[in-house]
């Protein structure tokens, strides 16, 4: 992709870490004495895809950025439909999610519940088959039951999409092949008993599929998209929290550019810090071997990649997902305020 995305002159990135940036120690309270004038709340999820809520969290980072006087909330989920619930339910002011469920959420709402303010996450989705089900080819998944993280989420809507584009007709339908939404670690216990064929999932479960599973990439979903960009994860507001809070949005999209910024250009430190993180929310730490695995297949960005978006959101209404009119999503971002802190940093506009 263009070098609008990541790549920074050199000496941002180590002025960012000389001001402290991915310094400080984790928590979620605000900074300055008594109550908090003002509450944000923000979701996200515990992998690798979700790298810059992870470190901004886990830092403080997002904490300095919001300023005194503000406090941060997080909650952590497994996949975006029950994020978008959550949403609905008045429980959420910011989250990091895939493609799918926001575009879900824009369309139940008329328009009306979010809009996405930010990239994250290029890439880092995949196929991955057990050893011994006998898959070699596009042709072999005939009476297999594939999992997916979570009905309507990103990569459940890729999988179907895929197997319907491979002539396969799904058991609910009368067919032979079987998808299982199934969450990540479930997804895993059941690829090493033999209960599950395959699964098309994000990182960091797909390398661990691979490592620990004994599992074989099948398909890097990079394959399927042009240039090989396509939206795993990116950042949704509250259209009322974007509406009364414009300052504060503005805010965190500073600390999420600076993230993703030092991420790429101390890779090797992020990967060690995202670690500690995930080994804090999950109980266990990624080995290297799998981590490194999972980064070769992502890329970090505040690009939205907008035109992969809108071709999953052509699988979704295929498959039923988005009702039965073809819904218009020209409304659905809002990217006006990165692009004000963009041009702050002397960084090139997305679009």
């Amino acid at each position: 992709m263009s070098n609008r995305r990541l790549t920074g002159p050199r000496g941002v990135l180590l002025a960012l870490a000389a001001c402290g940036l991915l310094l400080g120690l984790a928590g979620v309270e605000a900074e300055g004495a008594g109550r908090p004038s003002r509450v944000v709340r923000l979701g996200y999820f515990p992998n690798i895809t979700h790298s810059q809520a992870l470190l901004g969290v886990a830092s403080g980072e997002f904490v300095r950025a919001l300023g005194p006087g503000v406090e941060l909330r997080t909650k952590v989920f497994n996949a975006g439909p029950s994020v978008i619930e959550a949403l609905f339910a008045g429980e959420l002011d910011l989250s990091y999610i895939g493609p799918n469920p926001a575009i879900n959420g824009y369309v139940r709402s008329g328009g009306e519940a979010l809009r996405i303010i930010a990239g994250a996450t290029s890439g880092g989705a995949a196929l991955v088959v057990r050893e011994g089900a006998g898959i070699r080819t596009a042709g072999d998944f005939h009476g297999k039951r594939i999992a997916s993280p979570q009905l309507g989420n990103t990569q459940d809507v890729a999988l179907r999409a895929w197997l319907g584009k491979h002539g396969y007709r799904l058991k609910e339908k009368g067919g032979d092949v079987e998808v299982i939404p199934l969450k990540n670690p479930d997804q895993l216990a059941l690829f090493l008993k033999g209960e599950i064929d395959a699964a098309w999932t994000v990182e960091p479960w797909a390398s661990r599929l691979i490592h620990e599973g004994k599992g074989r990439l099948f398909l890097d979903e990079r394959q399927l998209w042009p240039d090989g960009d396509f939206v795993t994860a990116h950042v949704i507001v509250s259209t009322k929290f974007l509406r009364d809070h414009p300052d504060l949005v503005r805010r965190f999209l500073r600390a999420h550019v600076d993230l993703t910024r030092w991420i790429a250009g101390h890779l090797p430190e992020a990967k060690r810090r995202l670690n500690d993180e995930l080994r804090r929310l999950t109980g266990k730490a990624l080995p290297k071997k799998v981590l490194d695995d999972a980064f070769s297949r992502l890329e970090v960005t505040y690009d939205p990649v907008s035109r992969s978006l809108f071709g999953a959101a052509d699988s979704a209404f295929a498959l039923g997902f988005l009702g039965r009119e073809k819904p218009d999503l020209s409304g659905i971002y809002a990217l006006d305020l990165l692009n004000e802190v963009l041009a702050e940093k002397k960084l090139a506009p997305v679009r």
